[in-house]
């Protein structure tokens, strides 16, 4: 026994001094060789907490699950994610507890002895193999009693997201090629290679004080104490920006950036040459409408000319459109899960794919452009450059030498020839709808987000012209061929001036004060909402636009309040009067009253509220609720879009140009100076939860309190996301405070 424990004694002394040498090592390699590294920021939200790491080698973010003190995360488990911005690559390793008692295994991440929990690996290739470098990550996890991994994933995120979000779904040929190993050290090793049979993924676990580990079948057994664990994998990485120049340098320098460190760390992360990613760790991939969105509402600070921010994210929209039609890009499907994809359509390939099914994303793009290639000194005299660069995204369109000018033009082309029917003849049949077949089309990409709807309000009042009149000044700037700029440049703003003055009315929505107060009632009874129903707050008929037209059920206006009246406000500077004056005092008292009578709450404003639906009160509150991904919730980017574009609106009063009416009608302007105060009253309570995607609420102790989305539903929040960042740029002005 003694000699035993001698033998025990002198292997953990092994461990932790090969331990020591190892992190050392990669320490020092680091240093030398990545000077500025960005690491070990943490961000925690609930049950979630994350570490990232970055340097000039590679960049990865751990979530570490251990939901032991909160039952509502009881279905999570405890559960470690590695994601990798590279190839949108992840492990995922899930624990259960070795005594299969369900709520008592907890597990956390410990500093290891270089000082801060992560540590990076990176493992040249060897002499004379093209392979790239094995990059990761190496930390130590404790155990507070045995457990057992029982579901591993080694690939992409895309599978994990799958598995998280899709009740377990698991594929057979991923899973069955995972290798379980016993180590010399004691420790374990899973081990998976890609499907282009070139990358190999891994995870390590290595006891620190002489704990036994067992390999069983695909099972891997760990006794209570702890582990080195370590995910790597060995696949081309990108190229990222580093916080200084991410940004001008005037902004990085600026008060307002300098106090959001952690912002502008988790920008970074999200930043590269060729994309920026729309959050971690669900969505570590390009998302056309993200990355534009993010760059509209980011580009005071964002840097601009060649090999700049700005220019990431046109040029990752430009690469990605389909050379055919001019489709653009929503999200792309790139690593081992585009292998995977291909391999499902019987073809042996790499090639990345796009998903085209999006009816909003085309217009963001003539509205990025126009700002940076036109509205920017340095964009401007970048222009004829930035376009003559050459498509490389899909080998075919690299093949053919199409240019992002080609790409530019073929997207105008599309929406001109979409917009042409309404501009001609303004009926509802010939607004835009989604595409055949496809249930989502815009931000609110879940089939309950729109109520079913077929006619969106965002793309038809705010998306379509915002580009039709980007489209006119591009075309003045002579940014297209010659013969179409001449034509664009009268016929773009004629297109636009139909789109802008004549589209709100199909969506208008109007209830009578009694039954205002009628419907927000039976709606908290019917939602099961414990807190006052608001409805004495309610002076006057309610106005507002129908989130969308020809929903569910036979429905011909979808009647929910909503937030997506700020790409209105954002996007379009209406010179109708009336409708501008009616959209501003409608859009301020919804901000103004407390949800459900508008949509405030102490977390933020909601992006939608379905109190006032008419007809089916039922449906409306069971199909926008707290665990909805766009239900009763709040998104951080609206928050921003809102403040934005209320700022804008407001700023119209003191422009050179004439002042739009609602700027000398007292009452609309009170209630517009309120909203926007109350809102940013709201936005300052709540920037804690800023930088995250979206979070719910629960009613108690006389206020609503922020509850994790995932606390609710198998769809979790992103603890960072790209257009959750704006804030570094969008700021409260004290231009509008006070004079109220």
């Amino acid at each position: 026994m003694a000699n035993s424990k001698m033998r025990a004694a002198v292997r953990c002394l092994l461990v932790a001094l090969l331990q020591l040498v190892k992190s050392e090592a990669i320490q020092s390699q680091q240093d030398e060789a990545c000077p500025e590294i960005v690491d070990n920021l943490r961000l925690i939200s609930g049950p979630f907490e994350n570490f990232f790491l970055s340097d000039c080698h590679s960049a990865g973010h751990v979530i570490l699950t251990s939901p032991v003190s909160d039952p509502r995360f009881a279905s999570i488990g405890a559960r470690v994610i590695f994601a990798w911005p590279a190839g949108n690559s992840g492990i995922l390793a899930k624990f259960v507890p070795g005594n299969n008692i369900t709520g008592n295994l907890g597990i956390r991440l410990v500093n290891s002895v270089i000082g801060a929990p992560l540590g990076a690996v990176y493992e040249p290739a060897s002499s004379g193999s093209s392979s790239p470098p094995t990059v990761g990550i190496s930390t130590q996890i404790e155990f507070n009693s045995s457990a057992t991994i029982t579901t591993a994933i080694l690939g992409s995120v895309r599978t994990i997201r799958d598995f998280v979000e899709g009740g377990g779904t698991l594929q057979p040929k991923i899973q069955d090629a995972i290798v379980y190993q016993a180590l010399p050290n004691g420790g374990a090793r899973l081990r998976r290679t890609w499907f282009d049979n070139v990358t190999v993924a891994t995870l390590d676990f290595s006891p620190v004080s002489g704990q036994r580990v067992s390999v069983v079948g695909k099972q891997v057994r760990l006794e209570a104490g702890t582990y080195v664990m370590t995910g790597s994998f060995n696949y081309p990485q990108l190229r990222g920006f580093g916080p200084r120049d991410v940004l001008k340098p005037e902004a990085v320098n600026s008060t307002g950036a300098g106090a959001n460190s952690a912002q502008l760390q988790s920008l970074a992360f999200l930043s590269y040459k060729s994309k920026l990613l729309a959050g971690t760790w669900r969505f570590l991939t390009y998302f056309g409408r993200d990355s534009m969105i993010s760059a509209l509402l980011l580009q005071p600070v964002l840097s601009e000319g060649e090999g700049g921010a700005i220019e990431a994210v046109l040029g990752s929209v430009l690469d990605r459109v389909d050379s055919r039609d001019g489709s653009v890009c929503h999200e792309e499907v790139i690593g081992d899960y585009a292998t995977w994809s291909n391999l499902q359509r019987n073809i042996s390939s790499t090639e990345p794919q796009c998903d085209y099914a999006m009816v909003d994303t085309a217009y963001f793009l003539p509205v990025l452009m126009e700002k940076y290639l036109v509205q920017s000194s340095v964009g401007a005299g970048r222009a004829k450059a930035f376009l003559a660069t050459k498509a490389t995204f899909f080998t075919k369109d690299e093949a053919a030498g199409v240019t992002y000018g080609d790409m530019a033009l073929r997207i105008v082309e599309q929406i001109m020839a979409n917009t042409a029917a309404f501009a001609s003849e303004p009926v509802v049949e010939n607004l835009i709808r989604l595409k055949a077949g496809v249930p989502v089309g815009q931000w609110r990409d879940s089939h309950t987000g729109l109520g079913g709807g077929r006619v969106p309000f965002d793309v038809n009042t705010a998306l379509a012209p915002a580009a039709l009149r980007a489209i006119a000044s591009l075309a003045r700037a002579g940014l297209f061929p010659p013969e179409q700029s001449a034509l664009w440049a009268r016929l773009a703003d004629e297109y636009a001036a139909a789109w802008e003055d004549k589209t709100l009315p199909f969506f208008d929505v109007s209830v009578p004060e009694a039954v205002a107060k009628e419907l927000v009632a039976g709606y908290a009874r019917a939602a099961g909402f414990s807190g006052p129903d608001q409805a004495g707050s309610i002076e006057g008929d309610v106005s507002f636009p129908a989130i969308a037209l020809e929903g569910d059920r036979g429905v011909r206006k979808v009647q929910v309040m909503h937030t997506d009246t700020a790409f209105r406000l954002f996007l379009v500077n209406g010179t109708d009067d009336a409708q501008l004056s009616a959209l501003l005092s409608d859009t301020a008292k919804s901000i103004l009253r407390t949800f459900p009578a508008g949509l405030m709450t102490d977390v933020g404003i909601v992006v939608a509220n379905p109190a006032f639906g008419q007809g089916d009160t039922a449906w409306y509150a069971s199909t926008w609720t707290t665990k909805d991904y766009h239900g009763t919730v709040v998104w951080s980017f609206q928050l921003a879009m809102m403040a934005r574009g209320l700022e804008l609106q407001l700023s119209r009063c003191d422009g050179p140009a004439g002042s739009p009416a609602f700027c000398s009608d007292g009452p609309v302007m009170r209630n517009l100076l309120r909203a926007y105060n109350k809102l940013w009253d709201s936005i300052d309570a709540n920037r804690n939860h800023l930088s995250g995607e979206v979070w719910s609420w629960a009613y108690g102790n006389g206020k609503f309190n922020f509850v994790d989305l995932g606390a609710l539903s198998s769809t979790e929040s992103d603890i960072v996301q790209l257009w959750s960042l704006t804030f570094l740029a969008v700021t409260r002005n004290a231009k509008f405070t006070g004079r109220f």
